[in-house]
């Protein structure tokens, strides 16, 4: 069978309903739309996403990317994105599978192939197309979900392989970027992490700076050329995308959702949150819950 129509007959057979679904891989989930979705504002990890049927758009601030059954989007560094499904039906439901990078695991593949990263860095955020090669270990991957005893052992094996395709591939570079410590990739990367490892307290740029192991005015540079946004702009739209899921899925108000992510104004964090969202929280969440639509698109 061909590997693209086997993903598909895959995903399908474990997702029955449009929404995201985590699985016992830990690195891999699975997701599934009946129709096109609206534009959602979303951080994507550093990960692979491997569309098995439908099309899909992503943009960062003025770059858009669209991707399908032929091509695959790979993104390099935990990115702000927003994402809509662009092809799903009933009858061809849009079927994706998104492979988390395990950062540990690229280092060491890295380091026992005995390369160097080159000086030049790509764009963090790319498509690519597809190979059968490629497809081919993300079904190896999902089948392992009907096996769960053997999850433990062969995940790593399978992920790791995938790893080494995509080395081999048009993006190796910039996942080779992303080992070297002085890269700027690298820096950046450092940096995100800080942001979101500590996103609900005041942002202190000199921290996140030597976190890096960059000045404050390089930091701000290189993280804006790769992100498309300031370290404080990025953090407001962690901010408001988790204050989005406490009022949606665990029914917090606004108020409240807004004071758990850091914001002491109930009147900016209702205003920041219309401008990202298109309408204030107790207005989108209304929306949210009468059209089902889904949070974090793959």
């Amino acid at each position: 069978m061909d590997p693209i129509a086997e993903l598909a007959r895959l995903i399908e057979r474990h997702v029955h309903r449009t929404g995201m679904v985590s699985t016992a891989v830990r690195r891999l989930s699975l997701f599934r739309a009946d129709e096109p979705t609206a534009p959602v504002p979303a951080v994507y990890d550093a990960s692979l996403c491997l569309i098995a049927q439908g099309a899909k758009q992503v943009s960062l601030h003025d770059r858009h990317l669209t991707y399908d059954a032929a091509h695959y989007l790979l993104v390099s560094v935990d990115l702000p994105l927003v994402g809509h499904v662009t092809q799903a039906s009933s009858d061809a439901p849009y079927l994706c599978c998104k492979i988390d990078i395990d950062q540990a695991a690229l280092a060491d593949l890295i380091l026992a192939e005995g390369d160097r990263a080159p000086k030049a860095e790509l764009p963090p955020l790319a498509v690519y197309r597809s190979d059968d090669d490629l497809v081919d270990a993300a079904c190896r991957l999902v089948r392992l979900l009907d096996r769960p005893e053997s999850i433990a052992a062969l995940a790593p094996l399978i992920e790791r392989e995938i790893l080494y395709r995509l080395l081999s591939g048009p993006h190796g570079p910039a996942l080779r970027a992303m080992a070297v410590a002085d890269s700027h990739l690298n820096q950046v990367s450092r940096a995100i992490a800080t942001i979101r490892s500590g996103f609900d307290r005041q942002l202190r740029i000199s921290e996140v700076a030597a976190a890096a192991g960059m000045s404050p005015s390089s930091l701000h540079e290189h993280f804006k050329a790769v992100t498309r946004m300031t370290p404080l702009e990025y953090q407001k739209q962690l901010r408001l995308q988790e204050a989005r899921r406490l009022m949606l899925a665990e029914g917090a108000s606004a108020g409240a959702a807004g004071f758990a992510v850091g914001y002491d104004s109930p009147s900016q964090f209702s205003r920041e949150y219309g401008r990202l969202f298109g309408a204030p929280p107790r207005r989108d969440i209304q929306r949210l819950q009468v059209s089902g639509s889904i949070l974090t698109p793959l």
